[in-house]
Formats: structure tokens, C-alpha cells, sequence
């Protein structure tokens, strides 16, 4: 196992992949050593990054002797930005196959959150021999909920977000990003903010990536069916940005799968319920 310490600086990689008539720049964390990998897929919030989203996943991980990548999406963090005429959860599953390749890794289990979920989701569907075990947090299908208004709360303040960057906007998101918002410190509102504003270019291009095409993350539930891969999918009972009824769509459509629903959760169950998630990943990647 590596002895380098685990900090977004030094497990910081980056590799050029194609996608279509673009090279692109991707950012990556390349953490540990093991004989399996685990990919953590982040999610769509302005500022995400793979180290913002799983830092408090990652040491249990690598301590259990998985080595851990953290991909950075097109139009994310350090990666390159695009426009996204089509679906994100393809695009970003290209952008995991192209990772993959160009760093020679055959096959990983898969962690997903939120639009990590949709793109996790999409690599199953698309690259099937290449998935182990998929872990699936607040997205994994596209469609509405039958039970509460679409879009959802949640969606609508990371859409105001976007297209107004402010401090304000962003504690209005995170307001109803998690349950106990006493966990929220002034300090973490504002190293998310200069995340943000330090990439314009991301969030300008989001904009106009759902200007283009809406539907950014198809529903894709007639296909569930599809994945043999295990699956666990976690969800917060108080998710205001994707409702549970989706989780229940997931389980009801894949062919392998098992709920978990967290209650006093929003959308960031790994974040909320740190200790007792990373125990049940590591317990079902084991078994």
C-alpha cells in the first residue's frame, strides 16, 4: 500500500482522452493500491469535484486495500470544459471509458452520486464486462417522481446557482443539500464558492448545456433490466433534490440490487452519514 499521504495535491493525476472531433483534459485522484479499483463518479453541483464530494470516503477505502479514483467530469473542476449537446450521462461515461483505457484499468466497481449515479449507470449499459459492483446514491435514472413536483426544490436552486454564482445562492442550495445543516461552516461556503468562480467557463457552459438539450440525464429505466452487476443504492429519506421513489425505480429495475435508505438525509448520504456508509461499501464490496 502507499505510504504518500492522502491529499487532493498529491494524488492529483491528469490524462488527455478523445471524445468525438475533441481531446480532452481530465482530472483525476489516483489514491492507494489494491487488486481491485473503486471510481467514484461525483456529482452535478457548481464547484463539484471527485475530492469535494468523497474526501471523507477515501481513506477507509484505501486503508481496506482498494486502490481509488476520483474522476473529475467534462466540464468539472480541472478537467477541460464542453458543452453538452446530448446526454451527460453518456458523455461522462465515455470520458470513465477513455480514463480507463489510457491508465490500463480492465475493470472497477463503481460509486455514484447524484449525476455520478446517472453516469455510473450509463457505463454499466454501455461497457458491461467492465463493472464489478456498483454503489448508487441520489441518481442512477432519469424520469419524474410520482410523488413530488418536478423539478424538484433542489434542482431549481442549483439552476439559480449556476446562473448567478453568488455566496447567497449557494447557502440556499446547501440550505437543502443536506439534513443538519449545523454540519455547514462558513469556511466550507466559501471554499465551494472560490471552487466555483475560479471556472466561470464550467458554469457558463452548464448554462448553455441545458439551454441546448433539457433532458441532460435521460431517464433510462426501461434498460435497468439490462445490469447484472451488484447493486447497493443508498438514499437519504429527506432528499430534496432527487425523491426516493427514483431510488425505488433503481431496485425495482436492476437485476441485482439492494436498498439502503438513511433517514434525517438529503442528497449527499457519504457526506451525512460518512462512518456507517463507508462501512456498508466496504462490507458489500467485500461479500
Amino acid at each position: 500500500m502507499s505510504t504518500t499521504p492522502l491529499t487532493e495535491a498529491s494524488t492529483s493525476r491528469f490524462v488527455r482522452i478523445q471524445e468525438g472531433d475533441l481531446e480532452l483534459q481530465l482530472h483525476y485522484n489516483d489514491c492507494g493500491s489494491g487488486d481491485e479499483t473503486v471510481v467514484m463518479l461525483h456529482g452535478s453541483g457548481p464547484g463539484a469535484s471527485g475530492w469535494a464530494n468523497f474526501n471523507r470516503n477515501v481513506e477507509p477505502l484505501v486503508a481496506a486495500g482498494y486502490r481509488v479514483i476520483l474522476m473529475d467530469c467534462p466540464g468539472w473542476s480541472e478537467s477541460d470544459p464542453i458543452v453538452c449537446t446530448g446526454s451527460r450521462s453518456d458523455l461522462n461515461a465515455r470520458a470513465l471509458k477513455g480514463l480507463m483505457d489510457t491508465i490500463g484499468l480492465d475493470k472497477a466497481h463503481l460509486v455514484g452520486n447524484s449525476m455520478g449515479g446517472h453516469s455510473a449507470v450509463a457505463f454499466a449499459l454501455a461497457n458491461p464486462a467492465r463493472v464489478r459492483k456498483l454503489i448508487l446514491m441520489g441518481g442512477g435514472t432519469g424520469g419524474a417522481s410520482s410523488f413530488v413536483p418536478m423539478p424538484t426544490e433542489g434542482i431549481k436552486l442549483i439552476g439559480a446557482l449556476y446562473r448567478d454564482p453568488t455566496i447567497e445562492n449557494l447557502k440556499r442550495m446547501m440550505s437543502v443539500f443536506v439534513y443538519d445543516t449545523s454540519s455547514l461552516t462558513e469556511a466550507l461556503f466559501q471554499a465551494r464558492l472560490d471552487n466555483m468562480l475560479t471556472r466561470r467557463d464550467h458554469l457558463e457552459n452548464f448554462v448553455k448545456s441545458a439551454e441546448a438539450n433539457p433532458k441532460q440525464f435521460p431517464d433510462v429505466g426501461h434498460r435497468l433490466g439490462e445490469i447484472k452487476a451488484p447493486a447497493l443504492v443508498i438514499w437519504g429519506r429527506d432528499d430534496r433534490f432527487v425523491p426516493l421513489d427514483t431510488g425505488l425505480r433503481l431496485v425495482a429495475g436492476l437485476q441485482n440490487a439492494e436498498l439502503h435508505v438513511f433517514s434525517r438525509c438529503g442528497h449527499w448520504a457519504q457526506w451525512e452519514h460518512a462512518d456507517k456508509f463507508n462501512r456498508m461499501v466496504l462490507d458489500f464490496l467485500a461479500h
